[in-house]
């Protein structure tokens, strides 16, 4: 709090607490321009990898082993595309929600995914963030790549209960209305 609104907080409660709304408003608005960069910028890395390797992001989906050789190279050459494009509005706070369940959604896929394989004991490294595929069983990393996944699902659902975050095309727009 200010000294203005630690002054007006001592001679007015209702004050206080307006000011208190209005502090946890700001940690808000900083978590949820925390959660769009990061998770933006995630989406936007990986995609960037992948893209600049459309073989690679194909073999990587075929080492899955959950669908045949076409549906991979669709997946395969959609995915980066998607990603880099939801990377991008998130970054740019521009349909935030809309890019925040989209990004989510991914999220539950990827985790399903990796799931999958590590339940059928393959030995794979995720493609995440470029080439993935076949790898020796010690360096598989399932639990951590499941546990970021979860950490930017989180940011998602954060994102989608509160979209309206600092420094946003969004918050741009809706300051007039």
């Amino acid at each position: 709090m200010t000294a203005e609104q630690d002054v007006r907080a001592s001679a007015d409660p209702s004050a206080s607490s307006a000011a208190r709304a209005g502090i946890l408003a700001d940690r808000a608005g900083l978590v949820g321009l925390v959660a769009r960069l990061v998770l933006g910028g995630v989406l936007l890395v990986a995609g960037w990898l992948k893209v600049t390797d459309l073989t690679g992001s194909v073999q990587s989906v075929m080492a899955y082993e959950l669908f045949d050789y076409e549906t991979s190279r669709l997946v395969g050459t959609f995915l980066p595309i998607i990603e880099i494009a939801v990377g991008l509005l998130l970054i740019v706070g521009l349909l935030t929600r809309g890019s925040a369940i989209v990004a989510g959604i991914l999220m539950v896929v990827f985790i399903a995914g990796i799931v999958s394989a590590w339940s059928r004991g393959l030995s794979i490294d995720c493609g995440c963030f470029g080439t993935g595929g076949p790898v020796a069983p010690e360096d598989t990393a399932y639990l951590p790549e499941i546990l970021r996944d979860l950490g930017l699902l989180a940011a998602a659902a954060w994102l989608t209960v509160r979209p309206r975050t600092p420094l946003s095309i969004d918050a741009l727009l809706m300051k007039g209305r």
